[in-house]
């Protein structure tokens, strides 16, 4: 019985101290866009070019590259940590849906550990920007496997490199 009492008041200081500072397990994505994405109509993107201008440019911001580092669907791409090839995107598009003023965007980067991951961008005509998103598990397949993995929580963000 001391024991589970010792376990128990570390787990409880643990859990104060991370409420006092602010800090929280990853709650994903916040309730407002969450929402969105819930209830968003999400037409199928096939290809980069399908992306608005705009969600281009944000995906080559997010990337801090001087080119827009990603490869179509089903392309060849650097897979692993090892550089082949400058002119060989670091990242392929997986799956991109986009509604009226959002588009999703699911991709994998490369590395010795490939990951996959998530963006969620605002758009207009007029101006995009970046709203949310993170690591995500791999072998979504479409972008209804997407949204479902977002609002599930499986979506784990912000990611350390995009």
């Amino acid at each position: 019985m001391p024991r589970t009492q010792l376990l128990c008041t570390i787990c409880l200081s643990l859990w104060s101290v991370m409420a006092a500072t602010g800090q929280a397990p990853d709650a994903g994505i916040p309730a407002a866009l969450r929402a969105h994405v819930q209830n968003e109509r999400f037409g199928i993107v096939t290809s980069i070019r399908g992306l608005p201008l705009g969600v281009r440019d944000g995906l080559q911001a997010l990337f801090g590259s001087q080119t827009l580092d990603i490869a179509e669907p089903g392309a060849d791409f650097q897979m692993t940590g090892v550089i082949v090839s400058s002119l060989v995107p670091t990242r392929r598009l997986v799956a991109a849906g986009c509604s009226i003023d959002r588009c999703l965007v699911y991709y994998q980067r490369r590395g010795n550990d490939p990951t996959w991951h998530v963006a969620l961008f605002h758009w207009t005509p007029a101006a995009t920007q970046f709203e949310w998103g993170g690591t995500a598990p791999g072998g979504l397949a479409t972008i209804d496997d997407v949204r479902t993995a977002i609002l599930s929580g499986r979506i784990k963000g912000p990611a350390k490199f995009w």
